[in-house]
């Protein structure tokens, strides 16, 4: 039992489903079924902008039209603030922590270098606050909290893993992101720190999700290491864009679920669709999720992948 691969599906219900969304949740769920594994729904609605019943119903609702069931949940990240803040406070207690006033737009300078996922390099600059400063700007604005993080010629700040998609991959923490975001200034909890412990808590094996996620893994890692988690296995599979190389949107809803639905029969020519992109099936094969399960592996899937994948209508 202990050997159980055990995955995730963890989607925000920040609007109707689009294609990328429903190929994140087609790979997550082929990596467990075809390894006889269990798989976890989770709803990352920390955020109260993200707190949409009717939205988390519909997805729900496409996620049975699309054969991809679940073993476990879902379970939501917004009634979860107790282990979140417990994690929180074990790092604060050992001085790992401290509070950060810089601004949004100070932190999105055109001039700032950003992550390869966006986020800008930290800079340091509220790392060495006297704790007379803390108060005084504590008066003006509630602070943020970021995570120290090694030195850069400290080899502990490097972390390399293997992923099952993309390879071998390597950053430097200092260098790569610089001192991250844990707990937002309006007190919600950030991204990284949520995941990490949900995933822990929950068991979560294999983690599946878009590659644009894969500059966030090292600082995740790094946060599983300081708190005594397991590392599961990430694989990170290609996004899907327009034609223009437009990253396709819940926004601008590109071919939304809803959209669809309304004209396709079935899910069965969406599925196979998705599923050519990575050489699980022929063009023009209309199949069923479950009809994949025996054509999957992620050596298959490595094979075949790109950073990107252009997908149309």
């Amino acid at each position: 039992m202990e050997n159980t691969v055990v995955g995730r599906f963890a989607p925000t219900p920040s609007g109707r489903m689009h294609a990328g969304n429903v190929f994140a949740a087609l790979m997550a769920w082929l990596g467990v079924r075809a390894a006889g594994g269990r798989l976890v729904l989770r709803i990352e609605d920390l955020d109260p902008r993200a707190q949409r019943p009717e939205a988390t119903r519909l997805l729900l609702d496409d996620l049975h039209w699309l054969g991809l069931d679940w073993d476990e949940g879902p379970y939501y990240q917004s009634e979860r603030a107790d282990v979140y803040a417990q994690a929180l406070h074990a790092l604060e207690g050992r001085g790992l922590t401290y509070p950060c006033f810089c601004t949004r737009s100070e932190l999105h300078a055109a001039s700032a270098p950003h992550a390869s996922d966006g986020t800008p390099l930290y800079a340091g600059t509220c790392r060495g606050l006297s704790a007379a400063e803390v108060e005084r700007r504590s008066r003006v604005r509630p602070p943020a909290t970021r995570l120290r993080v090694p030195e850069q010629d400290d080899p502990a700040g490097t972390i390399a893993f293997e992923d099952l998609v993309c390879g071998p991959h390597t950053q430097t923490l200092a260098h790569d992101c610089g001192d991250f975001l844990i707990r937002r200034s309006d007190g919600v909890i950030a991204y990284q720190l949520a995941v990490v412990v949900d995933d822990a808590l929950m068991g979560v094996s294999q983690v599946v999700r878009g590659n644009d996620l894969l500059g966030s893994t090292t600082r995740q890692i790094y946060l599983q290491r300081l708190l005594g988690y397991d590392r599961p296995a990430y694989a990170h599979v290609p996004l899907l864009v327009a034609p223009d190389g437009r990253r396709l949107s819940k926004r601008d809803r590109d071919l939304d679920l809803g959209e669809i639905r309304a004209h396709d029969a079935g899910p069965e020519r969406l599925l196979g669709r998705l599923a050519t992109t990575v050489g699980l099936a022929q063009r023009g094969e209309e199949l069923g999720a479950d009809a994949l399960v025996e054509r999957f592996s992620w050596k298959r899937v490595r094979a075949c992948a790109r950073d990107t994948v252009v997908f149309t209508a």
